[in-house]
């Protein structure tokens, strides 16, 4: 056997040497490349579970408030799970006020480089150019982690007064544009990504966030239309600083097509819009959550938006100081959809002003374990709103069962009405319609908006200039006392749209109509002597420029226009064959801590209209 030697030992082993560097060169790359979007998901495994200041204080919490809903956190929730407290929208506004906190005298707090700051006078810790450091070493103190709501982009006024970008030789000025700005709030500009210094804009945000101690990030404006570019900025910046801040979009609905994308880059994302206390968008939820039961992963969560429950509304947005405006039955449909959906859980209420019942809700170990500890998440049958969802154990190999019942009482019966209009949307241009309804005899008015069914929830309508006529003359409908008044969102109002402004159609104010928001019903009685019924019939200025726009359907009646009533309770049939079961299961209630019973075959709970059941399924092997 003859041996070959290389002509040139040393020059192959150097281009061995060399072809192997450049193969590991590119491994090293592709794993740098990689590690963020496996990375972060670590943080947060499980779903996150915090408090958020949005549903109780808007724009307005202060230090002590934050404070407050932290000492109750780390007593009473802490041992659960509940760890985030997290300080939401226009925190660096010194002078921001509720119901409308886009003034055009607002004081903003900003550094040197553009960068915004706690206001001092909302936030004394922060005096001094201290920032939230003070306040989170507060909140890290008590075994918590600390959040901020942010919104995309840089401020107008960091561009307006052309402050530098840190570390840089680029300037406020160089790095913003105009387009995609938010429609709801106008502190912003756009940051171009493909403009030098806009990722550097972002790192030196979140270099700051990060040397507070920040533990998780909401940045607003971001999910729908959903911006890209920014969503990939705003992953590097955390990166860098290697610190864990949990990243959440909103708000919602993020397009379903960018799930891939979004999931590789954020811990959560809205899959809602603002999402308050009233049943109609919380029944949309289910639809909403079945469509994105795919994309949820450990690390990763389609968010169903805040839990508006226990106190809300001290001086937020959307309605009166109030407990929340769902019935127990409707929390318990809540809190056993958000769990077996695997979303966050952020609580809106005011925690120190909890009842029993609201942190009986919070603490049930067995319920919170679905939502952390379960996998394969599925809606498993609808039959109309008779709702069904399951679930695996991942310890166990259990099944967990969860069923609602969704059906409702009919609102009204169209048939009945004497007037109703096609959809009014902006979309359509069609923005109000002309109501005349002859009335003669009628001892009963009911004004009825209904939603038009383009899921969206800004639905603010007016009745302009509504008037009843006759031989007596006329009298203007505001002049008389309503019976009963319901308004989809916050309140009915007299001359005023239904988020208090004023009432405006096509650019021009109103001085006389009555406010609402659908699904909205107003019953008047009415006086004798009077034959017609007019006005005008439109959606308010206000919602016409919602990026989703705004749909309604006006009726009038002048009878009782309720429509059929749906039983109290209702079975829900589950088969275990469905579940992919058999034999003898035992079934245990979640909710109650009581062992039902051993079932073949199957099992049919009996749910209240608007209820829930919660249910572990344990089948001998």
């Amino acid at each position: 056997m003859t041996t070959h030697y290389p002509e040139n030992p040393a020059k192959q082993i150097k281009a061995l040497v060399s072809k192997s560097a450049f193969v590991f060169a590119i491994i090293f790359t592709i794993c740098i490349f990689q590690a963020p979007a496996q990375k972060f998901t670590t943080w947060a495994p499980t779903p996150p579970y915090g408090w958020n200041s949005w549903d109780c204080f808007g724009p307005t919490v202060v230090e002590k408030e934050v404070k407050d809903n932290a000492d109750y956190m780390a007593k009473y929730l802490k041992q659960y799970g509940w760890e985030y407290v997290v300080v939401d929208i226009r925190w660096y506004i010194e002078n921001d006020k509720a119901h409308g906190y886009n003034e055009k005298d607002a004081v903003f707090v900003m550094d040197p480089y553009g960068r915004l700051m706690p206001s001092p006078v909302r936030f004394p810790s922060a005096a001094n150019g201290k920032g939230f450091k003070p306040l989170a070493d507060y909140i890290h103190g008590k075994g918590l982690k600390f959040g901020i709501h942010i919104m995309r982009g840089i401020p107008k006024e960091a561009v307006r007064k052309n402050t530098p970008v840190l570390g840089t030789d680029v300037k406020a000025g160089d790095i913003y544009n105009s387009d995609r700005l938010c429609k709801w709030l106008g502190d912003m500009y756009s940051v171009d990504y493909q403009k030098k210094g806009a990722q550097e804009y972002y790192n030196s945000i979140f270099d700051l966030y990060a040397s507070w101690g920040l533990d998780f990030i909401k940045v607003d404006d971001l999910s729908a239309p959903y911006h890209r570019e920014e969503v990939e900025m705003i992953r590097k910046a955390i990166d860098r600083t290697g610190r864990k801040i949990v990243f959440s979009t909103s708000p919602g609905e993020t397009p379903i097509r960018d799930a891939g994308h979004v999931k590789t880059h954020a811990n959560m994302w809205r899959v809602m819009n603002d999402f308050w206390d009233n049943w109609t968008p919380l029944k949309d939820h289910f639809e909403v959550c079945e469509r994105w039961a795919p994309h949820i992963g450990n690390g990763h969560f389609p968010d169903a938006d805040m839990l508006p429950m226990g106190r809300i509304g001290i001086r937020a947005e959307n309605g009166d100081n109030r407990m929340t405006k769902f019935t127990k039955d409707e929390q318990y449909t809540m809190m056993t959809l958000f769990s077996i959906f695997r979303s966050p859980l952020m609580f809106g209420g005011n925690l120190p002003d909890n009842d029993a019942f609201t942190l009986s809700l919070l603490t049930n170990n067995e319920v919170l374990n679905v939502n952390k500890f379960s996998k394969n998440n599925r809606q498993l049958f609808r039959t109309n709103d008779l709702i069904a969802w399951t679930a695996d154990d991942t310890k166990s190999g259990d099944k967990y069962l969860a069923v609602f019942n969704a059906q409702d009482n009919d609102p009204v019966n169209e048939n009945k009405a004497v007037w109703k209009s096609n959809i009014v949307s902006c979309t359509n241009k069609q923005q109000s319609v002309k109501v005349d309804v002859d009335i003669t005899g009628a001892r009963q008015l009911y004004l009825y908006v209904n939603d038009g069914g383009n899921g969206n929830d800004w639905d603010h309508a007016d009745w302009i200039e509504p008037t009843i006529s006759g031989p007596n003359g006329n009298l203007k409908l505001t002049d008389l006392k309503w019976t009963s008044a319901t308004s989809g969102w916050q309140n009915v109002l007299i001359n005023k749209s239904v988020a208090g402004n004023p009432l405006t159609l096509d650019g021009k104010v109103q001085t006389n109509g009555i406010g609402v928001h659908a699904i909205s019903l107003v019953a008047y009685e009415l006086p004798e002597g009077y034959t017609r019924f007019t006005a005008t019939a439109a959606l308010d200025d206000e919602c016409i420029q919602h990026p989703e726009g705004a749909s309604v359907k006006f009726l009038v009646f002048t009878q009782d226009p309720a429509g059929a009533r749906a039983a109290d309770e209702a079975p829900i049939p589950v088969t275990f064959d469905q579940l992919g079961l058999n034999g003898t299961c035992t079934v245990t209630d979640l909710w109650n801590h009581k062992n039902l019973g051993k079932f073949t075959g199957r099992f049919v709970p009996v749910i209240k209209r608007h209820g829930a059941g919660l249910y572990r399924i344990s089948c001998k092997k």
